[in-house]
């Protein structure tokens, strides 16, 4: 690889490397500093440089606590590594189900900064594509069960955590973390510098990882290496049609509680369109008085209205929300045309957007967590929200009778829209997931008001 301070003054110093790739000067001080540049820049960089792809390709991988030299043997103890497309290795201990020789678990490496619901993040569908790094170091230590499942199989292609998974303490448990990822053929590295990693992708932005927890403990890193950095990445890339339901069905379950009070009676017929749904999404509509029928993400204005439906709910999801917008727009645009009113969480916000005629784009650092305080600029609360993105809605982009109705306070991203004409908004956050723990939870109050007002 060419010395990284000759690529950035050939390209004409720190500044015009910031404005080209999008990053703060932190960052490339960062490069300088590691002596490596994030794979996702490359293509930019070399197209201004005019330099080959070998210039760019690390021939000594970055250096950071927790990373040793991808070209030394195995360390003691070392059962699998998580290989970084810049060519960094993070040595740990493997847990969970073991890697073929290639290393299958290969995604868009990512951090999640909530203290509980390991479980439910890890089958949450918005993580498909995506390998996890818990910032907290207690994972594993409640267990599993069957019931905090936010879906059926977990969503999520690997995890990374720092300390070694003990046994569960919990009464509710019935099978232990290891045991339930073998299960579901998921793997797992312990014994990671989490911090290391975290602030890798704070300062670079997302990158792709390969999680490899070989049986034979025999590693390839240069396949693993090469592998990482030709992953192309989430942008462009429909992951919806992977994680949604192949037919309509029924929810009538409402959400826990143990007060042992039954739901509310529905008073209104919604249709959610299923992008990746978290159950307690359909369970808060349920409790918010709604007969609810879930209806595939390929659903499309018509398969929707059939249903003769009250309102229209646009779920969570993953991936690109442009790719998914191929076919998830002309759907959401025919029902926002026969005036049923639309809520939308997440992805759903994101698709509702792109419907309206606003864009979207991929965030230098996705929220992912159940810490993220959100303005509401109609009321001037803030309520603490759970969020998992990587990709936002340019809210300068809403067009005239479109307007931004929340604001993340931690980079002033879009949170969340309204129209002003119609009886349609959508929010970027969880509210089902509690982490106020209700903070949010009159969003679906305020759908149902909606449709009340017919």
């Amino acid at each position: 690889m060419s010395d990284v301070d000759s690529i950035i003054e050939r390209i004409g110093g720190a500044a015009a490397v910031a404005s080209l790739t999008g990053v703060g000067l932190e960052a490339i001080r960062k490069w300088r500093q590691s002596r490596a540049i994030p794979a996702k820049h490359w293509p930019k960089l070399i197209e201004a440089s005019g330099l080959g792809l070998d210039a760019f390709t690390p021939s000594q991988p970055a250096q950071e606590p927790g990373m040793t030299d991808p070209e030394s043997s195995v360390p003691p103890g070392a059962t699998a590594a998580l290989v970084l497309a810049d060519g960094s290795v993070f040595w740990g201990r493997g847990f969970g189900a073991h890697t073929g020789p290639d290393g299958e678990a290969i995604g868009e490496l990512c951090f999640s900064t909530g203290l509980t619901g390991y479980q439910e993040t890890l089958t949450d569908p918005s993580f498909a594509g995506q390998i996890i790094t818990f910032t907290f170091p207690h994972i594993g230590n409640v267990g599993t069960n069957e019931a905090d499942l936010e879906a059926a199989t977990i969503a999520a292609r690997g995890l990374v955590v720092r300390a070694d998974v003990t046994a569960p303490s919990n009464w509710r448990s019935t099978q232990t973390l290891d045991a339930w990822l073998k299960r579901q053929r998921i793997p797992g590295i312990a014994g990671v510098d989490t911090r290391a990693v975290t602030l890798a992708l704070r300062e670079g932005g997302p990158q792709t990882a390969v999680l490899a927890y070989p049986a034979d403990g025999r590693f390839d890193l240069a396949a693993l290496r090469a592998r990482a950095a030709a992953w192309p990445g989430l942008e462009g890339m429909d992951l919806a049609k992977e994680v949604s339901c192949r037919q309509s069905y029924h929810w009538s379950e409402a959400r826990w509680d143990f007060s042992g009070a039954a739901a509310p009676a529905p008073r209104h017929k919604v249709v959610a369109v299923d992008y990746g749904a978290k159950r307690n999404i359909l369970r808060s509509l349920v409790t918010a008085g709604c007969d609810v029928t879930v209806v595939p993400a390929t659903a499309t204005a018509e398969d929707i209205l059939a249903h003769q439906p009250d309102g229209v709910f646009l779920s969570n999801g993953p991936g690109d929300p442009a790719a998914t917008g191929a076919y998830a727009v002309p759907a959401i645009r025919g029902v926002i045309d026969s005036g049923t009113p639309v809520f939308g969480i997440c992805l759903g916000h994101q698709l509702l957007a792109l419907a309206l005629g606003a864009r979207t784009y991929k965030l230098p650092q996705g929220h992912r967590g159940a810490n993220q305080p959100v303005k509401d600029l109609a009321t001037g609360k803030v309520e603490i929200t759970s969020q998992n993105h990587g990709f936002a809605v340019d809210g300068d982009s809403l067009p005239d009778g479109v307007e931004v109705s929340h604001v993340s306070l931690f980079d002033g991203s879009n949170e969340g829209l309204r129209c002003t004409d119609r009886r349609v908004f959508s929010v970027q956050y969880h509210p089902e997931a509690s982490p106020g723990p209700s903070d949010s939870a009159h969003l679906f109050d305020r759908f149902v008001a909606l449709m009340d007002a017919d």
